[in-house]
């Protein structure tokens, strides 16, 4: 048989996979429509199309296969194709990811790395602690606070259990780095008898017409405070370990949901418990940069600086020094005091018997 000769106008056939040429060309998708994704569950997504507008639809859509292994996060603006009706048994197409403003990301721990993006396009991270039961992990709080100015957010510290320990120690310690602190408690509801959630007026004014992420160890109250915020969320409720101190996970995907109550569109996004924070993608270099006031002055700071308490001839310690009257030197000293703190939290030199939590 003679042999079959192609030229470089041939197009090349994949075998076993039928007779569709293989192109680099990918669909326009001009009739795309714009959506949010609102949860993630196992390779599928709940988006909404069109949010904000008189043609919002819940949709259920998968990846397209040309993303790749791009991931997908609540949080992302996304177009979708294909049938976005939210009908039964219909599923949609996700075929672009717009640019994200920011990105909430953590590792596993400081030396791996793969990062995890946990949410896009959120302008706070609420970090939700317990005052009591469990008790407060200051690291973590320091980690995630670290992790959210890195990712150009503002942080606000949801204190949660009042009525079980004073939040006035935590409250010094996160005021002077800029973080805004709420804190509820649980009492009896005098109709009812229930016991109920106080001070959700103060968390809706500060999550007012902002995108927030909510992370915390579980046990500490999150999921409950999700529900008293959101009472048709029904996220699931945990209790604490007697013996370990901790809770046990009780929300196992992450899910946007919108606020009610509040004057402009708001939106919380739940996550999971979590038990770690690294920051193997956070530059240490980086971080002095999310506190205006101490990037200025740190430029004064001989090359190699570390900033660290006992750095020679650190700027940081004549910025204090140079205070001119002991009401500012006390403010100051205390904003460079917390700033090394989230610093040592993220080089890992605090003490090897404290463990990161």
């Amino acid at each position: 048989m003679p042999e079959r000769r192609y030229d470089e106008r041939d197009v090349r056939i994949r075998p076993g996979r039928g007779s569709r040429p293989r192109t680099k060309q990918r669909p326009a998708h001009d009739d795309a429509r714009s959506a949010m994704v609102v949860a993630v569950d196992r390779g599928r997504y709940t988006v909404l199309v069109e949010p904000g507008t008189p043609d919002e639809t819940r949709a259920l859509a998968m990846k397209a296969r040309e993303l790749g292994r791009q991931r997908v996060v609540p949080g992302d603006r996304v177009d979708v194709v294909g049938d976005t009706s939210g009908g039964r048994d219909t599923l949609a197409r996700i075929v672009r990811i717009g640019e994200r403003r920011t990105v909430l990301r953590r590792t596993a721990d400081d030396t791996d790395p793969v990062e995890r993006v946990i949410v896009a396009n959120a302008d706070r991270l609420v970090v939700v602690t317990a005052l009591a039961d469990p008790e407060p992990r200051t690291r973590m709080i320091d980690r995630c606070v670290v992790a959210a100015y890195d990712a150009g957010m503002d942080v606000l510290l949801a204190l949660t259990k009042a009525d079980l320990a004073p939040p006035d120690e935590l409250v010094a310690m996160y005021a002077p780095i800029g973080v805004e602190v709420v804190v509820t408690s649980r009492a009896e509801d005098p109709v009812t008898g229930e016991r109920v959630l106080t001070g959700l007026d103060e968390v809706r004014a500060a999550l007012d017409g902002r995108v927030s992420v909510l992370v915390g160890h579980s046990g500490v109250g999150k999921s409950t405070l999700v529900n008293a915020l959101v009472p048709d969320a029904r996220r699931a409720v945990g209790v604490v370990n007697d013996v370990t101190g901790r809770g046990r996970h009780t929300s196992t995907s992450a899910v946007a949901l919108a606020l009610p109550g509040t004057t402009t569109p708001t939106w919380v996004v739940d996550t999971p418990g979590v038990r770690s924070f690294g920051l193997a993608h956070v530059e240490p270099d980086r971080l002095v940069r999310a506190f205006g006031d101490l990037a200025e002055v740190a430029r004064e700071c001989p090359r190699g600086c570390t900033h660290l308490a006992g750095s020679p001839d650190c700027g940081l310690d004549d910025w204090v020094a140079e205070a001119p009257d002991d009401a500012t030197r006390d403010a100051r000293s205390a904003r460079v005091d917390s700033f090394r703190r989230l610093l040592v939290s993220r080089l890992g030199t605090a003490d090897p018997e404290d463990p990161v939590r």
